[in-house]
């Protein structure tokens, strides 16, 4: 039962954030303290995936839906950062100021 509720505590972060970031990309506009709280989102979420080397490693112990869900993440989350300050910071910045 326990190894269920955990499993299920992972997926549902990951739909919370996907959701928080999917609306800062629908609604095309973001402040920049929004920005760099998803930045840290992702950030937390890579340095996660480092732990989980660090102890496989070390401990020998890997959970691997934790592992899995958590390269998941860390990969969608760049990639919705990323798209972010490119596209909605820098683009729109170079050329709503023409």
């Amino acid at each position: 039962m326990f190894q269920i509720m955990w499993t299920f505590s992972i997926y549902v972060e990951w739909v919370a954030k996907f959701l928080q970031l999917f609306m800062v990309i629908k609604i095309g506009e973001t402040k920049s303290i929004v920005s760099l709280y998803l930045f840290v989102l992702c950030s937390y979420r890579a340095l996660y995936v480092l732990n989980w080397i660090y102890r496989y490693y070390f401990e020998g112990f890997l959970d691997m839906i934790a592992f899995v869900a958590g390269c998941v993440q860390t990969i969608l989350f760049g990639a919705g950062v990323f798209f972010i300050y490119f596209h909605l910071h820098r683009i729109r910045g170079l050329y709503g100021n023409a």
